[in-house]
Protein backbone atom coordinates (compact mmCIF):
# COMPACT_ATOMS: atom_id res chain seq x y z
CA UNK A 1 0.00 0.00 0.00
CA UNK A 2 1.54 3.30 -1.15
CA UNK A 3 1.77 6.05 1.49
CA UNK A 4 1.43 9.75 0.65
CA UNK A 5 1.76 12.98 2.60
CA UNK A 6 -1.42 14.34 1.03
CA UNK A 7 -4.19 12.77 -1.05
CA UNK A 8 -6.39 15.12 -3.08
CA UNK A 9 -9.75 13.65 -4.04
CA UNK A 10 -11.10 15.42 -7.12
CA UNK A 11 -9.20 17.09 -9.95
CA UNK A 12 -11.47 19.97 -10.98
CA UNK A 13 -10.38 23.62 -10.65
CA UNK A 14 -9.97 23.26 -6.86
CA UNK A 15 -8.07 19.97 -6.78
CA UNK A 16 -5.94 20.68 -9.86
CA UNK A 17 -4.96 24.11 -8.54
CA UNK A 18 -3.99 22.71 -5.14
CA UNK A 19 -1.98 19.86 -6.71
CA UNK A 20 -0.13 22.37 -8.89
CA UNK A 21 0.74 24.57 -5.91
CA UNK A 22 1.86 21.90 -3.44
CA UNK A 23 3.04 19.12 -5.74
CA UNK A 24 6.73 19.98 -5.40
CA UNK A 25 6.61 20.33 -1.61
CA UNK A 26 4.93 17.07 -0.62
CA UNK A 27 4.38 13.54 -1.82
CA UNK A 28 0.94 14.06 -3.36
CA UNK A 29 -1.69 11.72 -4.79
CA UNK A 30 -4.46 13.10 -7.02
CA UNK A 31 -7.53 10.90 -7.44
CA UNK A 32 -9.69 11.94 -10.39
CA UNK A 33 -11.62 10.19 -13.15
CA UNK A 34 -11.28 12.70 -15.99
CA UNK A 35 -9.30 12.11 -19.16
CA UNK A 36 -9.54 13.05 -22.82
CA UNK A 37 -11.67 10.06 -23.86
CA UNK A 38 -15.23 10.46 -25.11
CA UNK A 39 -16.59 8.50 -22.14
CA UNK A 40 -14.79 10.60 -19.55
CA UNK A 41 -16.68 12.34 -16.76
CA UNK A 42 -17.59 15.90 -17.76
CA UNK A 43 -18.82 18.60 -15.43
CA UNK A 44 -22.38 19.76 -16.09
CA UNK A 45 -21.56 23.44 -16.53
CA UNK A 46 -22.38 26.29 -18.88
CA UNK A 47 -18.66 26.89 -19.36
CA UNK A 48 -18.39 30.61 -18.67
CA UNK A 49 -15.40 32.07 -16.84
CA UNK A 50 -16.60 34.93 -14.64
CA UNK A 51 -14.61 38.10 -13.90
CA UNK A 52 -13.93 36.82 -10.36
CA UNK A 53 -12.50 33.59 -11.77
CA UNK A 54 -10.47 35.52 -14.34
CA UNK A 55 -9.02 37.59 -11.51
CA UNK A 56 -8.12 34.45 -9.56
CA UNK A 57 -6.12 33.14 -12.52
CA UNK A 58 -4.60 36.57 -13.23
CA UNK A 59 -3.17 36.56 -9.70
CA UNK A 60 -1.22 33.42 -10.70
CA UNK A 61 -0.10 35.14 -13.93
CA UNK A 62 -1.78 32.35 -15.92
CA UNK A 63 -3.03 32.84 -19.47
CA UNK A 64 -5.58 30.62 -21.23
CA UNK A 65 -4.55 28.81 -24.42
CA UNK A 66 -6.78 29.62 -27.37
CA UNK A 67 -7.77 25.95 -27.78
CA UNK A 68 -9.92 26.27 -24.66
CA UNK A 69 -11.97 29.18 -25.97
CA UNK A 70 -15.04 28.67 -28.16
CA UNK A 71 -17.06 30.85 -30.54
CA UNK A 72 -18.73 33.21 -30.02
CA UNK A 73 -17.59 35.52 -27.24
CA UNK A 74 -20.79 37.24 -26.06
CA UNK A 75 -20.84 40.60 -24.29
CA UNK A 76 -24.34 40.70 -22.83
CA UNK A 77 -26.74 38.44 -21.00
CA UNK A 78 -30.41 38.28 -22.00
CA UNK A 79 -32.19 38.16 -18.64
CA UNK A 80 -35.72 36.76 -18.80
CA UNK A 81 -38.32 36.83 -16.01
CA UNK A 82 -41.04 34.43 -17.11
CA UNK A 83 -43.34 35.23 -14.19
CA UNK A 84 -43.40 38.99 -14.78
CA UNK A 85 -42.91 38.83 -18.55
CA UNK A 86 -39.91 41.14 -18.30
CA UNK A 87 -36.72 40.99 -20.32
CA UNK A 88 -33.53 43.03 -20.06
CA UNK A 89 -29.99 42.87 -21.39
CA UNK A 90 -27.01 43.40 -19.08
CA UNK A 91 -23.39 43.79 -20.09
CA UNK A 92 -21.21 40.96 -18.80
CA UNK A 93 -17.54 40.11 -19.21
CA UNK A 94 -17.59 36.31 -19.21
CA UNK A 95 -15.20 34.18 -21.27
CA UNK A 96 -16.92 31.45 -23.28
CA UNK A 97 -14.92 28.23 -23.08
CA UNK A 98 -15.00 24.46 -23.39
CA UNK A 99 -15.30 23.39 -19.76
CA UNK A 100 -13.86 19.90 -20.24
CA UNK A 101 -10.81 21.20 -22.13
CA UNK A 102 -10.43 23.84 -19.43
CA UNK A 103 -10.36 21.17 -16.70
CA UNK A 104 -7.82 19.08 -18.63
CA UNK A 105 -5.64 22.15 -19.15
CA UNK A 106 -5.60 22.81 -15.40
CA UNK A 107 -4.52 19.22 -14.81
CA UNK A 108 -1.75 19.59 -17.42
CA UNK A 109 -0.16 22.27 -15.21
CA UNK A 110 0.31 19.84 -12.31
CA UNK A 111 3.98 18.87 -11.81
CA UNK A 112 5.05 15.35 -12.75
CA UNK A 113 5.96 14.67 -9.11
CA UNK A 114 2.23 14.33 -8.33
CA UNK A 115 0.95 10.78 -8.78
CA UNK A 116 -2.39 10.62 -10.59
CA UNK A 117 -4.85 7.76 -10.04
CA UNK A 118 -7.50 7.66 -12.76
CA UNK A 119 -10.65 6.69 -10.91
CA UNK A 120 -12.80 7.42 -7.85
CA UNK A 121 -12.44 7.15 -4.10
CA UNK A 122 -15.10 4.75 -2.82
CA UNK A 123 -14.39 4.56 0.91
CA UNK A 124 -12.50 6.51 3.56
CA UNK A 125 -11.42 5.18 6.93
CA UNK A 126 -8.73 5.90 9.49
CA UNK A 127 -6.11 3.58 10.94
CA UNK A 128 -5.17 3.49 14.62
CA UNK A 129 -2.17 5.76 13.99
CA UNK A 130 -4.39 8.45 12.42
CA UNK A 131 -3.43 7.67 8.83
CA UNK A 132 -6.25 7.90 6.29
CA UNK A 133 -6.99 4.78 4.25
CA UNK A 134 -8.60 5.30 0.83
CA UNK A 135 -10.22 2.50 -1.12
CA UNK A 136 -10.35 3.52 -4.79
CA UNK A 137 -11.78 2.05 -7.96
CA UNK A 138 -10.02 2.77 -11.24
CA UNK A 139 -11.73 3.61 -14.49
CA UNK A 140 -10.55 0.19 -15.68
CA UNK A 141 -12.44 -1.53 -12.84
CA UNK A 142 -9.39 -2.28 -10.72
CA UNK A 143 -9.34 -1.60 -6.96
CA UNK A 144 -6.44 0.00 -5.14
CA UNK A 145 -5.84 1.14 -1.57
CA UNK A 146 -3.79 4.22 -0.67
CA UNK A 147 -2.90 5.83 2.63
CA UNK A 148 -2.17 9.47 3.41
CA UNK A 149 -1.37 11.66 6.41
CA UNK A 150 -3.80 14.32 5.17
CA UNK A 151 -6.72 14.21 2.74
CA UNK A 152 -8.31 17.01 0.74
CA UNK A 153 -11.90 16.90 -0.46
CA UNK A 154 -12.04 18.66 -3.83
CA UNK A 155 -14.74 16.36 -5.13
CA UNK A 156 -17.66 18.73 -5.57
CA UNK A 157 -21.25 18.68 -4.39
CA UNK A 158 -21.34 14.93 -3.68
CA UNK A 159 -18.04 15.01 -1.80
CA UNK A 160 -17.23 11.69 -0.15
CA UNK A 161 -14.82 13.54 2.13
CA UNK A 162 -17.52 15.91 3.39
CA UNK A 163 -19.88 12.98 3.98
CA UNK A 164 -17.13 11.23 5.94
CA UNK A 165 -16.35 14.29 8.08
CA UNK A 166 -19.88 15.69 8.46
CA UNK A 167 -22.38 12.83 7.95
CA UNK A 168 -25.24 14.91 9.35
CA UNK A 169 -24.39 18.19 7.61
CA UNK A 170 -27.04 19.20 5.08
CA UNK A 171 -26.48 21.90 2.46
CA UNK A 172 -29.30 22.88 0.13
CA UNK A 173 -29.06 20.75 -3.01
CA UNK A 174 -30.39 21.08 -6.54
CA UNK A 175 -30.25 18.91 -9.63
CA UNK A 176 -28.56 20.71 -12.52
CA UNK A 177 -29.85 19.41 -15.86
CA UNK A 178 -28.30 20.50 -19.15
CA UNK A 179 -29.01 19.59 -22.77
CA UNK A 180 -27.00 20.21 -25.92
CA UNK A 181 -28.73 21.01 -29.24
CA UNK A 182 -27.64 21.87 -32.79
CA UNK A 183 -27.70 25.68 -32.98
CA UNK A 184 -30.92 26.69 -34.73
CA UNK A 185 -31.50 30.10 -33.14
CA UNK A 186 -31.20 33.03 -35.52
CA UNK A 187 -28.38 34.63 -33.52
CA UNK A 188 -26.10 33.23 -30.78
CA UNK A 189 -26.92 34.52 -27.30
CA UNK A 190 -26.39 33.96 -23.60
CA UNK A 191 -29.40 34.06 -21.29
CA UNK A 192 -30.28 33.86 -17.61
CA UNK A 193 -33.85 32.72 -16.88
CA UNK A 194 -36.02 33.08 -13.78
CA UNK A 195 -39.17 30.97 -13.64
CA UNK A 196 -40.55 30.43 -10.11
CA UNK A 197 -43.25 28.17 -11.51
CA UNK A 198 -40.61 25.50 -12.19
CA UNK A 199 -37.66 26.42 -9.93
CA UNK A 200 -36.69 28.84 -7.19
CA UNK A 201 -33.20 28.93 -8.71
CA UNK A 202 -32.08 30.01 -12.18
CA UNK A 203 -31.55 28.54 -15.64
CA UNK A 204 -29.15 29.49 -18.41
CA UNK A 205 -28.42 29.11 -22.09
CA UNK A 206 -25.25 29.67 -24.07
CA UNK A 207 -24.16 29.22 -27.68
CA UNK A 208 -20.86 27.39 -28.32
CA UNK A 209 -19.36 26.43 -31.68
CA UNK A 210 -22.73 25.91 -33.41
CA UNK A 211 -24.14 24.17 -30.34
CA UNK A 212 -26.92 25.61 -28.18
CA UNK A 213 -26.72 24.58 -24.51
CA UNK A 214 -29.66 24.98 -22.16
CA UNK A 215 -29.59 24.07 -18.49
CA UNK A 216 -31.02 24.91 -15.12
CA UNK A 217 -30.97 24.06 -11.43
CA UNK A 218 -34.12 22.42 -10.08
CA UNK A 219 -35.33 20.95 -6.81
CA UNK A 220 -34.57 17.19 -6.98
CA UNK A 221 -38.24 16.19 -6.82
CA UNK A 222 -39.80 16.29 -10.32
CA UNK A 223 -36.66 17.97 -11.65
CA UNK A 224 -36.88 16.53 -15.18
CA UNK A 225 -40.58 17.32 -15.44
CA UNK A 226 -39.95 20.95 -14.44
CA UNK A 227 -36.99 21.17 -16.82
CA UNK A 228 -39.16 20.13 -19.76
CA UNK A 229 -41.97 22.42 -18.63
CA UNK A 230 -39.60 25.38 -18.57
CA UNK A 231 -38.38 24.54 -22.07
CA UNK A 232 -41.97 24.71 -23.33
CA UNK A 233 -42.42 28.11 -21.71
CA UNK A 234 -39.22 29.37 -23.34
CA UNK A 235 -40.23 28.11 -26.77
CA UNK A 236 -43.15 30.53 -26.52
CA UNK A 237 -40.56 33.31 -26.19
CA UNK A 238 -38.68 32.27 -29.31
CA UNK A 239 -36.16 29.75 -28.01
CA UNK A 240 -35.42 27.01 -30.57
CA UNK A 241 -34.37 23.68 -29.06
CA UNK A 242 -34.86 20.88 -31.58
CA UNK A 243 -33.68 17.33 -30.84
CA UNK A 244 -31.10 17.14 -28.04
CA UNK A 245 -27.65 15.74 -28.85
CA UNK A 246 -27.08 14.78 -25.22
CA UNK A 247 -28.48 15.30 -21.75
CA UNK A 248 -26.36 15.55 -18.61
CA UNK A 249 -27.06 16.17 -14.95
CA UNK A 250 -25.30 16.59 -11.62
CA UNK A 251 -25.91 17.75 -8.06
CA UNK A 252 -25.18 21.39 -7.27
CA UNK A 253 -25.07 22.98 -3.83
CA UNK A 254 -26.54 26.36 -2.91
CA UNK A 255 -25.53 27.59 0.56
CA UNK A 256 -28.05 29.59 2.59
CA UNK A 257 -25.47 31.19 4.88
CA UNK A 258 -21.71 31.32 5.59
CA UNK A 259 -22.34 28.70 8.30
CA UNK A 260 -23.00 26.14 5.57
CA UNK A 261 -19.30 26.25 4.68
CA UNK A 262 -17.35 23.21 5.95
CA UNK A 263 -13.57 23.71 6.21
CA UNK A 264 -12.68 20.22 7.44
CA UNK A 265 -11.12 18.86 10.63
CA UNK A 266 -8.58 16.42 12.07
CA UNK A 267 -6.17 16.48 9.13
CA UNK A 268 -8.88 16.48 6.46
CA UNK A 269 -9.73 19.63 4.48
CA UNK A 270 -12.46 20.72 2.06
CA UNK A 271 -12.03 23.14 -0.84
CA UNK A 272 -14.27 24.44 -3.60
CA UNK A 273 -17.85 23.19 -3.83
CA UNK A 274 -17.00 20.25 -1.56
CA UNK A 275 -16.72 22.87 1.19
CA UNK A 276 -19.99 24.50 0.08
CA UNK A 277 -18.11 27.36 -1.56
CA UNK A 278 -20.34 28.29 -4.49
CA UNK A 279 -22.32 31.45 -5.15
CA UNK A 280 -25.96 31.07 -4.02
CA UNK A 281 -26.97 33.84 -6.45
CA UNK A 282 -25.30 32.75 -9.70
CA UNK A 283 -24.01 29.22 -8.89
CA UNK A 284 -20.53 30.39 -9.95
CA UNK A 285 -17.94 28.19 -8.27
CA UNK A 286 -14.63 28.37 -10.16
CA UNK A 287 -13.40 31.52 -8.41
CA UNK A 288 -14.18 30.00 -4.99
CA UNK A 289 -12.48 26.75 -6.03
CA UNK A 290 -9.26 28.45 -7.10
CA UNK A 291 -9.13 30.87 -4.18
CA UNK A 292 -9.82 28.22 -1.53
CA UNK A 293 -7.12 26.00 -3.09
CA UNK A 294 -4.64 28.88 -2.98
CA UNK A 295 -5.45 29.58 0.67
CA UNK A 296 -5.05 25.93 1.66
CA UNK A 297 -1.76 25.63 -0.25
CA UNK A 298 -0.36 28.56 1.73
CA UNK A 299 -1.52 27.00 5.00
CA UNK A 300 -0.05 23.57 4.20
CA UNK A 301 3.27 25.03 3.06
CA UNK A 302 3.55 27.22 6.16
CA UNK A 303 4.26 24.17 8.35
CA UNK A 304 1.84 25.44 11.00
CA UNK A 305 1.10 23.23 14.00
CA UNK A 306 -2.67 23.68 13.60
CA UNK A 307 -3.42 23.68 9.84
CA UNK A 308 -7.15 23.03 10.17
CA UNK A 309 -7.63 25.96 12.55
CA UNK A 310 -5.53 28.28 10.39
CA UNK A 311 -7.29 27.24 7.18
CA UNK A 312 -10.72 27.84 8.73
CA UNK A 313 -9.64 31.33 9.83
CA UNK A 314 -8.20 32.13 6.40
CA UNK A 315 -11.55 31.25 4.80
CA UNK A 316 -13.32 34.16 6.54
CA UNK A 317 -13.08 36.47 3.47
CA UNK A 318 -14.72 33.78 1.32
CA UNK A 319 -17.42 33.26 3.93
CA UNK A 320 -18.08 37.01 3.88
CA UNK A 321 -18.32 36.87 0.10
CA UNK A 322 -20.90 34.08 0.39
CA UNK A 323 -22.84 36.25 2.87
CA UNK A 324 -22.86 39.13 0.37
CA UNK A 325 -24.16 36.77 -2.32
CA UNK A 326 -26.88 35.55 0.07
CA UNK A 327 -27.93 39.16 0.67
CA UNK A 328 -28.09 39.70 -3.10
CA UNK A 329 -30.41 36.73 -3.65
CA UNK A 330 -33.74 38.41 -2.74
CA UNK A 331 -33.21 41.01 -5.47
CA UNK A 332 -32.79 38.20 -7.98
CA UNK A 333 -35.18 35.54 -6.72
CA UNK A 334 -38.08 37.29 -4.95
CA UNK A 335 -40.46 38.01 -7.87
CA UNK A 336 -41.60 41.43 -6.62
CA UNK A 337 -38.07 42.70 -5.94
CA UNK A 338 -36.78 41.25 -9.20
CA UNK A 339 -39.60 42.96 -11.09
CA UNK A 340 -38.75 46.31 -9.51
CA UNK A 341 -35.06 45.94 -10.35
CA UNK A 342 -35.70 44.93 -13.95
CA UNK A 343 -38.35 47.60 -14.54
CA UNK A 344 -35.99 50.26 -13.19
CA UNK A 345 -33.49 49.42 -15.93
CA UNK A 346 -30.57 49.91 -13.52
CA UNK A 347 -27.31 48.77 -15.19
CA UNK A 348 -29.19 47.37 -18.19
CA UNK A 349 -28.24 48.15 -21.78
CA UNK A 350 -30.40 48.82 -24.82
CA UNK A 351 -29.96 46.56 -27.82
CA UNK A 352 -29.98 48.56 -31.05
CA UNK A 353 -32.36 47.31 -33.74
CA UNK A 354 -30.83 46.51 -37.12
Amino acid sequence: MTKFDIAIIGGGPAGATLARLIGKNFKVLLIDGKNDSENSFRKTCGGLLSPDAQKAFAEFDLTLPKEILVDPQIFSVRTIDLKNGAERHYQRFYMNLDRHKFDLWLESLIPDSVENFLGKCRKISRDADGTFRLVCKGNDGSEKIFSADKIIGADGANSIVRKYLYPDKKIRRYTAIQQWFPEENAKPFYSCIFDPETSDCCSWSISKDNIFIFGGAFAPENCRENFEKQKKRLEARGFVFGTPIKTEACVVLRPKSPFDICAGKDGAFLIGEAAGLISPSSLEGISFAVNSARILSEVLCSDTAAPNKKYSARLIPLRIKILIKVMKCPFMYVPLLRSIVMKSGIQSIKIASE
